[in-house]
């Protein structure tokens, strides 16, 4: 490959880009972690935060993808056990959500891996923005609604709902999450903590019949394995202090924290598109007002969560004890 470019698999064999400095993978290790640690606790954000970093660090977007649904192979088994032991999971959710999940995922797979890189990256990053937008909107706006607590969840909801999901992840490299655990908190009928568990304790089924999907349609071209590795290693380490955390961390504030985030980052990566190519004057106005509005929803997010405190822990209770 001449001059490194980035347009393919094919560049991945950049030295500036090869996974083999422990710098690089130390790294990786760290997104990993702290992506779990916000997925476990949330329901959310793995995918989309490390499909985020390596499209940043100009990883063609099939090749990224490939590389965090590998490594969710195992963060969600991880994961899924450490939520088991905790009780955060409800077995009949995951069975009627992961199974057309899956489904929807390895149709995605395929979808994406047949797309040029010059196509896919513009598309995956309003795809991203989008679900952002929707994560920042749904948890700072309306919270946590609980009024139809305890009742069931059915298959003609959830299985349009994995179905899409599934498809979601595998095209945006991140979706699960953001799709399904807002949906079903919307509900009102699952509490938060076995929405969260159920979500990703399911997330493994999607991950492992999207890598395959992903293997079929590129082949282990383009996948960096160390870099599947470092992942691997930072989500398995955090994913049962997530499980232990969900109990403990509000998922309106994290929920509100996590959208900034995936906003920022891909309206970044947008402006510097070939779609916009905007300029400094225009795009440090935008971060600006993207930061204000951000910091006014999580202000705005904590201060609901402490006004809301003592009866939502008063509702829960209620809910386990009646469990």
């Amino acid at each position: 490959m001449v001059g490194g470019t980035r347009s393919g698999p094919d560049h991945w064999h950049d030295p500036d880009l090869r996974g083999g400095t422990m710098r690089q993978l130390v790294l990786l290790a760290l997104v990993g972690l702290g992506a779990q640690l916000v997925d476990g606790s949330l329901g959310m954000a793995y995918g989309v935060t490390s499909t985020t970093l390596l499209l940043a660090i100009g990883t063609s977007p099939a090749a990224a993808s490939a590389t965090v649904h590998l490594a969710e192979i195992g963060t969600t088994l991880a994961s899924g056990i450490a939520h088991w032991r905790f009780g955060n999971v409800d077995w009949k959710v995951v069975a009627k959500i992961g199974i057309p999940g899956a489904i929807g995922a390895f149709a995605g797979a395929t979808f994406l891996s047949s797309l040029s890189t010059e196509t896919a990256e513009p598309v995956m990053s309003v795809l991203l923005l989008t679900l952002g937008l929707y994560v920042l909107f749904r948890f700072t706006t309306f919270g946590l609604p609980r009024h139809n607590l305890g009742k069931p969840l059915r298959k003609r909801f959830l299985g349009p709902l994995g179905l899409i999901a599934g498809f979601v992840d595998s095209t945006g490299g991140g979706g699960w999450g953001p799709v399904g655990t807002p949906a079903i908190l919307a509900s009102g009928r699952l509490e938060p903590r076995k929405t969260i568990g159920s979500i990703d304790t399911s997330e493994f089924l999607v991950a492992l019949v999207s890598s395959l999907g992903f293997l079929f349609g590129l082949g282990s071209q383009g996948i960096n394995f160390s870099w599947v590795l470092a992942l691997l290693i930072g989500g398995v380490i955090a994913a049962p202090i997530a499980a232990w955390l969900v109990r403990l961390i509000p998922p309106r504030v994290l929920g509100s924290a996590v959208g900034g985030v995936i906003i920022l980052t891909n309206t970044r990566t947008l402006l510097r598109s070939d779609w916009i190519d905007a300029s400094d004057a225009v795009r440090y106005p935008i971060y600006a007002v993207i930061y204000a509005v951000w910091a006014a929803a999580l202000i705005y997010s904590i201060r609901q969560y402490r006004a809301n405190r003592d009866q939502e822990r008063e509702l829960v209770a209620e809910t386990h004890a009646k469990a």
